[in-house]
């Protein structure tokens, strides 16, 4: 038994495993197969796999050892021409009822343009194939296929949607870097057509500034809150409008909360009752931000810590080896997977464990250090058990009316 194995995984069996050098991944990852069933593990990278940052890279190579010998496919769709992972070859991207013309014409502007086409790509691969959507920076740690089986392949199990939620809140709320379903969920399908919606808005959006004001979404809270930013002038950003601006950044996720807490009885449609017995709702916190937890969202402590290396044979841990230690136990055992942060938060924090391993290439790999420790515990290890969910109480609908028709006309109100 490896002696850094922690409690409550073990080494995955080697028919289990991929075992094959790196070379030979990258060519099943850069050739890929065709769609013949729904245990699809999909990523996007716009300009392709083999331009990715080798940290992601890595992360990718780990979901493909780990999950094809148990019959899952990974790809990482692009929008490189000629790719043989184009999304055109997967899906008809000339289709407004798929994609807006923003898309389509490939016109979506914006500092954070590359992000929200990815965005874009998720629920119209889940819809049309089924499987896991996730984001090139999401680490799994947990038995996936095993949580798969026990839920939304299960004829008897409820549970038809997976993804990681905030507890405690008065509304339901998912994370869009990790979404799982069979084809056609209903609750993917409304979500997909309001984030349509908002494209289309104003004859056509190029990019998600000032949706998070959208009538259609109106009674959903928006984001953050708490946060301010300085912006490179000095200027600083107050609370309100960072909350503005994370809620446009995270649109999708703003759009899904929508629909979960939407009443559209002409429909059908009951999003608070459909979330209390169909989602699997994994708690965010512990179960994919743990090391932030643990860091308190100070990346340069968290990319400080695990680049320490162990300590040697007879030697004890000093003060930070013990908490790298912690960090990384408490990651493997405890957490369904880990997400490396990027994006707007940058400008929050400044500087992530992702954005300094994407910055110091091969930093999370060196041997002998914490984070080789995780990398390898993330690639050669599984978790003993499923992750438990949060207990979703019922709470009242955010909108009473249609999908598509903003609050405030006759027949549209606010839920209580």
């Amino acid at each position: 038994m490896d002696p850094l194995l922690p409690s409550g995984m073990h080494i995955i069996p080697t028919e289990l495993f991929d075992l094959r050098p790196d070379t030979d991944i990258d060519f099943d990852l850069l050739h890929p197969q065709p769609v013949h069933g729904v245990k699809n593990i999909w990523f996007f990278w716009h300009s392709g796999y083999a331009s990715m940052h080798p940290y992601t890279q890595r992360t990718v190579r780990a979901w493909h050892r780990r999950f094809t010998k148990q019959g899952w496919t990974v790809r990482v769709i692009d929008r490189r021409p000629g790719s043989k992972s184009n999304i055109a070859e997967f899906l008809d991207i000339t289709d407004p009822a798929l994609f807006p013309r923003a898309f389509i014409d490939e016109t979506i502007t914006g500092p954070y343009a590359l992000q929200h086409t990815s965005d874009l790509v998720r629920w119209p691969l889940l819809l049309r194939y089924g499987g896991v959507y996730a984001d090139v920076g999401m680490m799994q740690i947990g038995d996936l296929d095993k949580l798969w089986n026990e839920t939304i392949a299960n004829p008897n199990s409820p549970y038809e949607v997976i993804s990681y939620t905030p507890s405690g809140q008065g509304h339901y709320s998912l994370c869009n870097y990790f979404l799982a379903a069979l084809p056609d969920n209903a609750l993917f399908a409304r979500c997909h057509r309001l984030l349509l919606a908002l494209w289309a808005a104003d004859g056509g959006k190029t990019g998600t500034e000032g949706m998070h004001a959208s009538p259609l979404l109106s009674g959903v809270p928006l984001m953050g809150g708490e946060f301010t930013i300085t912006d490179d002038d000095g200027t600083l950003i107050g609370p309100d409008e960072v909350s503005r601006m994370l809620t446009d950044y995270i649109i999708q996720g703003q759009v899904a909360t929508a629909v979960m807490g939407l009443v559209d009885t002409e429909d059908n449609w009951d999003g608070p009752a459909y979330c209390v017995e169909h989602f699997y709702a994994i708690e965010f916190m512990e179960g994919s931000q743990l090391i932030n937890e643990l860091t308190a969202w100070n990346g340069q402590e968290a990319f400080d810590l695990l680049s320490l290396s162990l300590p040697k044979e007879g030697r004890e841990e000093s003060d930070e080896q013990k908490k790298a230690n912690e960090i990384v136990q408490a990651c493997l055992s405890r957490s369904f997977g880990f997400k490396l942060a990027h994006g707007l938060i940058l400008r929050v924090n400044k500087v992530t464990l992702g954005s300094l391993w994407r910055d110091n290439p091969g930093s999370d790999v060196v041997p002998g250090t914490y984070a080789a420790w995780l990398r390898h515990g993330i690639t050669y290890w599984n978790q003993d058990t499923v992750p438990g969910q949060v207990a979703l109480s019922l709470i009242h609908p955010t909108k009473v009316g249609r999908l598509l028709i903003a609050c405030g006309m006759d027949f549209c109100h606010d839920g209580p």
